[in-house]
Protein backbone atom coordinates (compact mmCIF):
# COMPACT_ATOMS: atom_id res chain seq x y z
CA UNK A 1 0.00 0.00 0.00
CA UNK A 2 1.57 3.28 -1.01
CA UNK A 3 1.55 5.44 2.35
CA UNK A 4 -0.09 8.83 2.29
CA UNK A 5 2.72 10.26 4.53
CA UNK A 6 5.90 10.11 5.12
CA UNK A 7 7.16 11.24 8.56
CA UNK A 8 10.74 12.47 7.92
CA UNK A 9 13.01 11.86 10.77
CA UNK A 10 16.45 13.46 11.19
CA UNK A 11 18.69 11.44 13.75
CA UNK A 12 22.06 11.95 15.10
CA UNK A 13 23.49 9.52 17.99
CA UNK A 14 20.14 9.44 19.69
CA UNK A 15 20.76 6.24 20.48
CA UNK A 16 18.01 3.70 22.66
CA UNK A 17 16.10 6.90 23.63
CA UNK A 18 14.91 7.16 20.34
CA UNK A 19 12.41 4.36 20.57
CA UNK A 20 10.45 5.75 22.94
CA UNK A 21 9.64 8.56 20.83
CA UNK A 22 9.05 6.41 17.60
CA UNK A 23 6.57 4.18 19.27
CA UNK A 24 4.48 6.67 19.46
CA UNK A 25 4.42 8.44 16.70
CA UNK A 26 3.64 4.51 15.09
CA UNK A 27 0.69 4.46 17.77
CA UNK A 28 -0.42 7.79 17.03
CA UNK A 29 -0.34 7.58 13.52
CA UNK A 30 -3.21 6.59 11.85
CA UNK A 31 -3.38 7.15 8.39
CA UNK A 32 -0.94 5.06 5.96
CA UNK A 33 2.40 5.80 6.51
CA UNK A 34 5.95 4.84 6.30
CA UNK A 35 8.50 6.68 9.09
CA UNK A 36 11.76 7.47 7.56
CA UNK A 37 14.63 7.95 9.98
CA UNK A 38 17.07 9.74 8.17
CA UNK A 39 21.12 9.86 9.14
CA UNK A 40 24.38 10.76 8.24
CA UNK A 41 26.73 7.61 9.10
CA UNK A 42 26.41 3.65 9.43
CA UNK A 43 27.70 4.10 13.00
CA UNK A 44 24.85 6.06 13.92
CA UNK A 45 24.04 4.54 17.58
CA UNK A 46 20.17 5.37 16.60
CA UNK A 47 20.62 2.70 13.47
CA UNK A 48 20.56 -0.86 15.68
CA UNK A 49 17.06 0.53 17.41
CA UNK A 50 15.44 1.63 14.47
CA UNK A 51 16.54 -1.68 12.75
CA UNK A 52 15.24 -3.90 16.40
CA UNK A 53 11.66 -1.48 15.44
CA UNK A 54 11.18 -2.25 11.73
CA UNK A 55 11.46 -6.11 12.48
CA UNK A 56 8.41 -5.65 14.35
CA UNK A 57 6.31 -2.94 12.07
CA UNK A 58 6.82 -2.39 8.49
CA UNK A 59 6.58 1.04 8.52
CA UNK A 60 10.15 2.12 9.76
CA UNK A 61 12.76 2.54 7.73
CA UNK A 62 16.33 3.64 8.14
CA UNK A 63 17.51 5.32 5.51
CA UNK A 64 20.89 6.36 4.79
CA UNK A 65 21.81 10.31 3.92
CA UNK A 66 24.31 10.90 0.76
CA UNK A 67 23.71 14.61 0.20
CA UNK A 68 26.11 15.67 3.52
CA UNK A 69 25.95 15.90 6.99
CA UNK A 70 23.85 17.78 9.02
CA UNK A 71 20.10 18.15 9.62
CA UNK A 72 19.71 19.90 6.31
CA UNK A 73 20.79 17.56 4.31
CA UNK A 74 18.93 14.98 6.32
CA UNK A 75 15.84 16.32 5.87
CA UNK A 76 16.42 16.99 2.46
CA UNK A 77 17.21 13.54 1.50
CA UNK A 78 14.49 11.91 3.56
CA UNK A 79 11.68 14.80 1.22
CA UNK A 80 13.69 12.93 -1.77
CA UNK A 81 13.12 9.43 -0.64
CA UNK A 82 9.25 9.70 0.26
CA UNK A 83 6.82 7.92 -1.21
CA UNK A 84 4.22 10.14 -0.21
CA UNK A 85 2.21 12.80 -1.39
CA UNK A 86 2.81 14.40 1.83
CA UNK A 87 5.99 14.61 3.65
CA UNK A 88 6.05 15.33 7.81
CA UNK A 89 9.06 16.46 9.19
CA UNK A 90 9.11 16.03 13.14
CA UNK A 91 12.40 15.55 15.10
CA UNK A 92 13.60 12.68 17.28
CA UNK A 93 13.50 13.89 20.45
CA UNK A 94 9.80 14.10 21.23
CA UNK A 95 9.94 17.82 21.56
CA UNK A 96 7.11 17.84 18.63
CA UNK A 97 3.34 16.31 19.51
CA UNK A 98 2.67 13.39 17.00
CA UNK A 99 -1.12 12.91 17.66
CA UNK A 100 -1.09 16.28 15.23
CA UNK A 101 0.57 14.46 12.68
CA UNK A 102 -2.18 13.17 10.29
CA UNK A 103 -4.24 16.68 10.74
CA UNK A 104 -0.94 18.41 9.40
CA UNK A 105 -1.23 15.60 6.59
CA UNK A 106 -5.28 16.69 6.38
CA UNK A 107 -4.75 20.33 5.71
CA UNK A 108 -1.57 19.00 3.00
CA UNK A 109 -4.36 17.04 1.30
CA UNK A 110 -6.72 20.42 1.34
CA UNK A 111 -4.75 22.07 -1.39
CA UNK A 112 -2.11 23.93 1.28
CA UNK A 113 1.67 23.48 -0.11
CA UNK A 114 2.84 24.17 3.72
CA UNK A 115 1.03 22.93 6.95
CA UNK A 116 3.05 24.59 9.91
CA UNK A 117 2.58 23.39 13.95
CA UNK A 118 2.27 26.95 15.38
CA UNK A 119 3.59 27.71 18.94
CA UNK A 120 2.80 31.40 19.05
CA UNK A 121 -1.14 30.86 17.81
CA UNK A 122 -3.81 31.06 20.01
CA UNK A 123 -4.21 27.58 21.60
CA UNK A 124 -0.11 26.91 21.25
CA UNK A 125 2.92 26.55 23.81
CA UNK A 126 6.02 26.78 23.89
CA UNK A 127 7.63 25.09 27.34
CA UNK A 128 10.89 25.85 27.90
CA UNK A 129 13.98 25.94 25.30
CA UNK A 130 16.85 28.94 25.75
CA UNK A 131 15.29 32.02 26.53
CA UNK A 132 17.13 33.84 23.70
CA UNK A 133 16.14 31.13 21.03
CA UNK A 134 12.18 31.50 22.22
CA UNK A 135 12.60 35.31 22.14
CA UNK A 136 13.95 35.48 18.49
CA UNK A 137 11.80 32.73 16.82
CA UNK A 138 8.93 34.59 18.25
CA UNK A 139 9.68 37.98 17.24
CA UNK A 140 10.31 35.93 13.68
CA UNK A 141 7.09 34.55 13.63
CA UNK A 142 5.29 37.82 14.59
CA UNK A 143 6.95 39.63 12.17
CA UNK A 144 6.55 37.31 9.18
CA UNK A 145 2.87 37.15 9.48
CA UNK A 146 2.02 40.68 9.89
CA UNK A 147 4.25 42.11 7.41
CA UNK A 148 5.29 39.28 4.89
CA UNK A 149 1.68 37.55 5.71
CA UNK A 150 3.40 34.31 5.22
CA UNK A 151 0.24 32.05 6.58
CA UNK A 152 1.57 30.97 9.70
CA UNK A 153 2.80 32.82 13.06
CA UNK A 154 5.42 30.21 13.30
CA UNK A 155 8.04 30.14 10.00
CA UNK A 156 10.90 28.99 11.96
CA UNK A 157 9.58 25.84 13.67
CA UNK A 158 10.90 22.96 11.66
CA UNK A 159 7.21 20.27 12.89
CA UNK A 160 5.82 20.92 9.19
CA UNK A 161 3.98 18.81 6.73
CA UNK A 162 4.67 19.73 3.06
CA UNK A 163 3.38 18.72 -0.16
CA UNK A 164 6.27 16.94 -1.66
CA UNK A 165 5.80 17.64 -5.27
CA UNK A 166 5.59 21.53 -4.10
CA UNK A 167 9.45 20.37 -2.13
CA UNK A 168 10.51 19.55 -5.66
CA UNK A 169 9.43 21.65 -7.75
CA UNK A 170 11.49 24.80 -5.59
CA UNK A 171 14.12 22.66 -3.78
CA UNK A 172 15.20 23.16 -0.68
CA UNK A 173 19.07 24.99 -0.58
CA UNK A 174 20.11 25.13 2.63
CA UNK A 175 22.67 23.01 3.82
CA UNK A 176 23.46 23.94 7.66
CA UNK A 177 20.23 23.59 10.17
CA UNK A 178 16.81 23.21 10.67
CA UNK A 179 15.87 26.28 8.57
CA UNK A 180 14.09 24.40 6.25
CA UNK A 181 11.35 25.18 7.65
CA UNK A 182 11.33 28.69 7.07
CA UNK A 183 12.86 29.07 3.53
CA UNK A 184 9.72 26.72 2.66
CA UNK A 185 7.80 28.90 4.34
CA UNK A 186 8.94 32.02 2.28
CA UNK A 187 9.25 30.72 -1.10
CA UNK A 188 5.55 29.64 -0.25
CA UNK A 189 4.79 33.33 -0.23
CA UNK A 190 6.91 34.74 -2.72
CA UNK A 191 5.12 32.33 -5.11
CA UNK A 192 1.53 32.48 -3.56
CA UNK A 193 0.80 29.00 -2.53
CA UNK A 194 -1.20 28.59 0.48
CA UNK A 195 0.11 28.23 3.98
CA UNK A 196 -1.94 27.18 6.81
CA UNK A 197 -1.45 26.59 10.56
CA UNK A 198 -3.15 25.17 13.93
CA UNK A 199 -2.20 25.21 17.27
CA UNK A 200 1.02 22.72 18.67
CA UNK A 201 2.43 22.70 22.56
CA UNK A 202 6.47 21.92 21.96
CA UNK A 203 8.16 20.71 24.74
CA UNK A 204 11.69 21.34 25.20
CA UNK A 205 13.64 18.41 24.29
CA UNK A 206 12.92 15.34 26.92
CA UNK A 207 15.17 12.85 25.33
CA UNK A 208 19.17 13.36 25.40
CA UNK A 209 21.12 16.37 24.77
CA UNK A 210 20.04 18.92 21.78
CA UNK A 211 22.86 19.74 19.06
CA UNK A 212 21.14 22.70 18.03
CA UNK A 213 23.62 26.26 17.85
CA UNK A 214 21.67 29.16 17.83
CA UNK A 215 25.08 31.44 16.42
CA UNK A 216 25.94 29.06 13.66
CA UNK A 217 22.39 28.84 11.84
CA UNK A 218 21.44 32.48 12.44
CA UNK A 219 22.37 33.91 9.59
CA UNK A 220 20.87 30.91 7.56
CA UNK A 221 17.71 32.13 9.19
CA UNK A 222 17.81 35.38 8.52
CA UNK A 223 18.66 34.55 5.03
CA UNK A 224 15.29 33.14 4.92
CA UNK A 225 13.45 35.40 6.68
CA UNK A 226 14.39 38.89 4.42
CA UNK A 227 14.03 36.62 1.23
CA UNK A 228 10.12 36.28 2.31
CA UNK A 229 9.39 40.21 2.01
CA UNK A 230 10.76 39.99 -1.97
CA UNK A 231 8.65 40.58 -4.36
CA UNK A 232 6.22 37.68 -5.83
CA UNK A 233 7.86 35.15 -7.97
CA UNK A 234 6.56 32.98 -11.11
CA UNK A 235 6.65 29.17 -10.82
CA UNK A 236 9.35 29.78 -14.09
CA UNK A 237 11.52 32.36 -11.79
CA UNK A 238 11.20 29.55 -9.37
CA UNK A 239 12.70 27.05 -11.24
CA UNK A 240 15.27 28.62 -12.85
CA UNK A 241 16.27 29.53 -9.73
CA UNK A 242 16.89 26.63 -8.20
CA UNK A 243 18.46 25.07 -11.57
CA UNK A 244 20.71 27.58 -10.38
CA UNK A 245 21.57 26.49 -6.79
CA UNK A 246 20.57 23.29 -6.50
CA UNK A 247 23.19 21.25 -4.84
CA UNK A 248 25.30 18.15 -6.67
CA UNK A 249 24.34 15.59 -4.00
CA UNK A 250 26.27 12.29 -3.49
CA UNK A 251 24.61 9.60 -5.93
CA UNK A 252 21.53 8.30 -4.00
CA UNK A 253 19.41 4.86 -4.50
CA UNK A 254 15.73 5.86 -3.00
CA UNK A 255 14.33 2.33 -3.36
CA UNK A 256 17.40 0.30 -0.68
CA UNK A 257 17.09 0.70 2.46
CA UNK A 258 19.54 -0.05 5.99
CA UNK A 259 19.08 -3.12 6.13
CA UNK A 260 20.66 -4.87 9.65
CA UNK A 261 23.74 -6.86 8.99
Amino acid sequence: MTPRISVVIPVYNEGPEVVRHLERILREVLLPAEVLVVHDMPEDTTVPFVHELARTDPRVRAVLNTYGRGPANAIRFGIDAARAPVAVVTMADGCDDPRQIDDLARLVDRGVVVAAASRYMPGGQQVGGPRFKRMASRWAGKTLSMFARVGTRDATNSFKAYDTDFVREVGIESNTGFEIGIELTAKATRLRRPVAELPTIWLDRQLGESHFDVGRFMPSYLRWYFFAFGRRMSDEQMAARWADKRPVPAPADFDREDTPA
